[in-house]
């Protein structure tokens, strides 16, 4: 008996071995399983800020406008707007027959109180400072209809109502859940959520009753999966049907398979090595010189991204709009050591070291590369990995109460604008935990530049304003630069219709399976 039950036992195994391995999570076509390197957040839309929140926020949610294939403004809940010549008004012409997932109607009344709640200077959001610099006033002019005036002419508005902070939530939900909205999330996008399992799944709906095209899956479940290599056994295995971010060293192997395909392509990120300015040494440009000398760039990009990745060259990704080329520090450890005696540190010093594991491709690898190559001019540095919402939760304290030295992390501008790339991370006003200003760095003269960038309209001015604000960052060595990220999304072959935003946005909105 035990033989006969061990021969059967090894039968069902190798009938298990030999099963088409990129099937299970999609077997009916409905269901997608999408694995991803960190869990959302918040899925509020303006109390979010990483992207995996923002991810789920837009497969939940529509603004007014929405970002097309090549960054333009599209419509979405808008379906048309018109623009004062002065720049300064702007009317919204809306759907009709557009409802909540809760059966409420969107009209005037609900795109008044979602773009009001980040309007009130007394009760802010986490994206306050994206809308109040700009806007003076908006109001229902009737059902249909939102009037909204600027301040002074801004020409990114629009892009700052595509961005996922622009999204219009329902007011009966607001009301109901309070902060507690972030958990449960009510829009008008094409999926509608369901339930969210901390550290195990987020999963969302077909809206059937969705007034654009109609959903082609019925359930779409995100996966936190912070272990990279978890992921694409997910991939390889059929626990998933799509997984993002593919670990470099598997793009190439992956695409010789059956059982995956990676897509690549440029993304907006800049990647960046922070440092608290607002405590020695970090205060001394020459010392935030030397770490850049010290940063051998291009044997990062080489032996760790395996050339999906470039050396940044300013302290913004070179797909926003406004990026100009402004400076570039070579790998000069020796100037990095001068540079260090000059400002009084000939033996260096200690320093803790930062890094998420998993959020980024490579992250950790990254972060442990940094460190050898600070300590090799004498900057002795303790890396430390963290958790991806634990780490954002400890960057994100007042400065006299943050207790790091550098950190790793990614900025990839939701608008897609230089206004965003810049504003929130240098800007005195936006230190942490107001903005994302997590070094503390402040300079009059940026400061200056950004505000006059905000009141630009004309394009071509603001360029030129942007452009000198970005060389003086990289002269005053505003952080460590690093490199402009290349994302790496793979999939079933079955799996269609993901995008893949230069804003580092994996969209499943349109996602189907092929037959």
């Amino acid at each position: 008996m035990k033989k006969a039950f061990m021969t059967c036992l090894v039968l069902l195994m190798a009938l298990a071995l030999c099963a088409p391995l990129a099937s299970f999570a999609s077997d009916d076509g409905k269901t997608l399983v999408f694995a991803i390197g960190a869990e959302p957040i918040k899925l509020d839309p303006p109390n979010q800020t990483d992207n995996p929140s923002e991810m789920v926020i837009r497969t939940i949610y529509d603004g007014l406008v929405d970002f097309g294939p090549n960054m333009e403004i599209v419509p979405r809940v808008a379906k048309s707007w018109d623009i004062s010549k002065d720049g300064l008004t702007y009317t919204f012409h809306l759907r009709k027959g557009v409802k909540f997932h809760d059966g409420t109607p969107l009209n005037a009344e609900a795109v008044v109180f979602s773009v009001s709640r980040n309007l009130d200077p007394d009760h802010r959001t986490r994206r306050t400072k994206l809308y109040l610099p700009f806007i003076e006033s908006i109001k229902a002019a009737d059902e249909y209809t939102v009037v909204m005036k600027l301040k002074n002419p801004f020409g990114a508005i629009l892009a700052h109502f595509a961005h996922a902070a622009g999204s219009i939530v329902s007011p009966a939900a607001v009301k109901k859940y309070g902060d507690k909205l972030a958990v449960n999330p009510v829009g008008c996008g094409p999926y509608k959520f369901k339930e969210w399992v901390p550290g195990d799944r987020i999963v969302l709906v077909a809206n059937k009753d969705y007034w654009g095209p109609k959903p082609k899956l019925e359930e779409v479940v995100f996966k936190p999966v912070p272990e990279a290599g978890s992921r694409v056994v997910m991939l390889e295995t059929g626990e998933a049907d799509l997984v993002y971010p593919v670990p470099i060293i598997e793009v190439d192997r992956l695409n010789a398979s059956k059982v995956a395909k990676v897509e690549s392509s440029p993304t907006a990120r800049a990647m960046y090595a922070g440092m608290n300015i607002y405590k020695k040494p970090f205060n001394d440009v020459r010392v935030r010189q030397a770490i850049n000398y010290a940063i051998n760039k291009k044997s990062i990009v080489k032996n760790i991204l395996k050339g999906m990745a470039s050396p940044s060259k300013s302290m913004m990704g070179s797909l926003v709009w406004g990026y100009t080329p402004s400076g570039y520090y070579d790998y000069d450890p020796k100037k990095a050591k001068k540079l260090l005696a000059e400002a009084g540190y000939p033996n260096g010093f200690e320093i803790s070291f930062w890094t998420p594991e998993g959020r980024y491709p490579m992250d950790a690898q990254i972060s442990e590369a940094v460190v050898g190559m600070l300590n090799k001019v004498g900057i002795k540095a303790k890396l430390r990995k963290w958790e991806w919402a634990s780490y954002l939760k400890n960057l994100r304290k007042k400065p006299e109460e943050a207790k790091y030295d550098m950190f790793y992390i990614g900025w990839s501008p939701s608008t897609g604008d230089a206004d965003w790339a810049l504003r929130p991370l240098f800007a005195t006003d936006m230190w942490a935990p107001e903005g994302n200003n997590r070094q503390y760095y402040s300079s009059k003269k940026v400061d200056e530049g950004l505000l006059k960038g905000m009141k630009t309209a004309d394009p071509e001015k603001r360029k030129a304003v942007y452009a000198e604000v970005q060389k003086e960052l990289v002269k005053d060595a505003a952080w460590g630069m690093l490199v402009d990220m290349v994302q790496s999304v793979g999939m079933v072959p079955s799996l269609m219709g993901v995008e893949s935003s230069p804003l580092e946005f994996v969209l499943v909105r349109n996602a189907y399976f092929k037959k």
